[in-house]
């Protein structure tokens, strides 16, 4: 179930879907690096404002699921406007600044985006764009990455399957509003 908070800035209802601390694992497949599974814990978090913040973490796991090395660390900031169309600033760990831009899918929780400008420092390796899809499905957040380089041309890269994270303080907090149940659990039900 999706829900609002009280205090989420109006224009960001359509990203509602979206906050959150969510973790899972995908794969990671691109020329010159080695195809690995990989971890990752996403926020989507709010303050008020008109946008959302993100942070992204990923590692590369072994084959028993244990993280081995990070990978990928990303932040920014999420936008959308009257017209449902995304336009999210982010920076990469890499030395990559990229401002993106795409829209929400009519009647679903889906976003498309595609870079529309990138920089880089000096340290970064080549990296000339990208597009990628979020998506809400059956609770979970789930996302394909596409990136190109002068090298190689737009492909998939990374996508990944992501479960909603419940923190001990959220815990509580459902254990404050919980009301009256009834002592035995199953008349809840009837």
């Amino acid at each position: 179930m999706i829900e609002i908070p009280s205090d989420l800035h109006p224009d960001l209802v359509p990203l509602a879907w979206l906050l959150g601390n969510w973790a899972g694992a995908g794969v990671t497949d691109f020329p010159g690096s080695p195809k690995a599974n990989f971890g990752q814990e996403v926020s989507f978090t709010h303050d008020g404002r008109d946008f959302l913040e993100y942070r992204s973490r990923t590692w590369i796991l072994d084959a028993e699921g244990n993280k081995t090395e990070p990978l990928e660390t990303e932040s920014g900031f999420w936008r959308v406007d009257k017209e449902r169309k995304v336009e999210v600033v982010m920076v990469r760990q890499d030395g990559v600044v990229e401002v993106w831009y795409g829209e929400l899918a009519d009647k679903k929780p889906q976003i498309d985006l595609a870079t529309d400008a990138v920089a880089r420092t000096a340290a970064s390796g080549p990296y000339s764009g990208g597009k990628r899809l979020y998506g809400y499905v059956k609770g979970d957040l789930m996302w394909v990455g596409e990136k190109q380089t002068p090298e190689v041309p737009l492909r998939p890269y990374m996508s990944a399957q992501l479960k909603k994270v419940v923190t001990p303080e959220e815990v509580a907090d459902m254990a404050r509003n919980l009301g009256d149940l009834p002592d035995d659990g199953i008349a809840f039900f009837k």
